[in-house]
């Protein structure tokens, strides 16, 4: 079974909004281990629109359209769907009924627009609204089906979970039954075409195979590269049995290529790499910030419990404050000194067992003769020489200092790591 989306709404293509829609039904459909190899979006044109429907009929077993059955005249999602199936529409007074019910429950009368709402295309099924005026609609097409849902997505939501789901499960044969399931490792400090580079061995796996895995990549910006992983197989438990062992192929390779660079797993950001080890050791942790202004800590606090590792933050953005605060000695504030300097002033002023401290130029001027781009990373560990690391930074200066956050971080997670 492939089903396709198709999304409805010029607002869509002029970028006025994001297509939430799609995203949600793309992963719903995963999730039930269903297909869809086509997303489309078209404005509210009806040649377009039934272009597109065709379309979607030709290589798709089923199409769920997203959009175009409120009241007014571009609403015409049921014009173009009629089409498609050869056939009139008919008003169902029933749903007029319905809708002037809403309306009056809300002490307001009917417009006569809103009995557009009430046509349906001969043959088709209603998906009775529950939370909106527009009903949904399941449209046979030959062997095939479209079904149409309104474009608000808490409207699309319960009609795709209460009636599309389990009718789409209801057409699949036993024989097609599968279970979709996907893992993303996050990773930081290496490039989209290395990481490919570095995984090429389970493409080519993969091609002769026909393991039911696939690998992808995502590159995301200042949250680094993730690697997705996706299986198909009969059972949940089949499924995950190939993730792990896919898993466990791909680190491999990624370690032996860019060492420790995967921090995270599906939803599991660096800070909550950060805030696992410093539980595992009973450590706490303060920061002293200057050129990323207070980002590291806001990063840091939005982990439930940081309490419990997190004692605070000093932005030392003003030369003076790093000297009078935390102890920097006169010279260069943009320098390996300085930031060791002040991540022992921060563990001192903030009584945490270690100190993460960074300092530089985020552009787009030169300080202390440094470039724009160039970071220092201090890092104060018990029982271990303080250190720092000297990293250079692309970008305009947003990205600079969210790169610079991110990598002071991943900096410590790796020093945790080995400690």
């Amino acid at each position: 079974m492939r089903v396709e989306i198709v999304a409805i709404g010029t607002e869509l293509l002029l970028g006025q909004i994001q297509d939430t829609n799609s995203a949600w039904l793309g992963e719903q459909l995963a999730a039930a281990g269903i297909d869809s190899h086509f997303h489309q979006a078209v404005g509210d044109n009806p040649r377009r629109m039934v272009m597109a429907l065709r379309t979607a009929l030709s290589r798709s077993d089923a199409v769920i359209v997203c959009g175009g059955l409120g009241p007014t005249q571009d609403d015409i999602t049921r014009e173009a769907i009629a089409e498609v199936m050869n056939v009139a529409l008919i008003v169902d007074e029933a749903i007029v009924d319905v809708i002037a019910q809403m309306f009056s429950s809300r002490g307001r009368e009917m417009s006569e627009n809103n009995r557009r709402q009430a046509e349906v295309p001969a043959g088709a099924a209603i998906i009775a609204q529950v939370r909106g005026t527009a009903p949904g609609l399941i449209c046979p097409v030959g062997n095939k089906v479209v079904y149409a849902v309104p474009g608000v997505p808490y409207e699309m939501s319960e009609m795709f979970e209460r009636a599309i789901l389990p009718d789409l499960r209801s057409r699949i044969g036993d024989d097609d039954a599968a279970v979709i399931r996907s893992r993303v490792l996050r990773t930081w400090g290496s490039s989209e075409s290395g990481l490919a580079e570095a995984v090429g061995p389970r493409f080519d796996h993969h091609a002769t195979s026909g393991a039911g895995v696939t690998v992808a990549f995502l590159a995301s910006g200042i949250e680094g590269i993730k690697v997705r992983l996706t299986a198909k197989a009969p059972t949940e438990a089949a499924a995950v049995a190939l993730l792990d062992a896919e898993e466990a192929e791909v680190l491999a390779l990624i370690e032996a290529r860019y060492g420790d660079i995967v921090f995270g797993r599906d939803d599991e950001t660096m800070e909550h790499a950060i805030a696992a080890l410093l539980l595992e050791r009973g450590m706490t942790l303060g920061l002293a910030e200057s050129l990323t202004g207070g980002l590291i800590a806001s990063r840091l606090v939005a982990v439930e419990g940081a309490s419990a590792w997190f004692r605070g933050a000093i932005v030392s953005y003003a030369t003076q404050v790093k000297h009078d605060l935390l102890g920097v000695p006169a010279g260069p504030v943009v320098s390996a000194a300085a930031a060791v300097a002040m991540a022992e002033g921060a563990a001192r002023q903030l009584g945490s067992d270690v100190g993460l401290s960074v300092t530089g130029v985020a552009g787009p001027t030169t300080q202390d003769d440094q470039p724009a781009g160039t970071v220092f990373v201090g890092m104060a560990l018990p029982g271990r020489p303080p250190e720092t690391f000297e990293l250079h930074l692309p970008g305009d200066r947003p990205r600079v200092r969210s790169y610079a956050a991110i990598s002071a971080l991943d900096t410590l997670r790796r020093a945790l790591r080995s400690s």
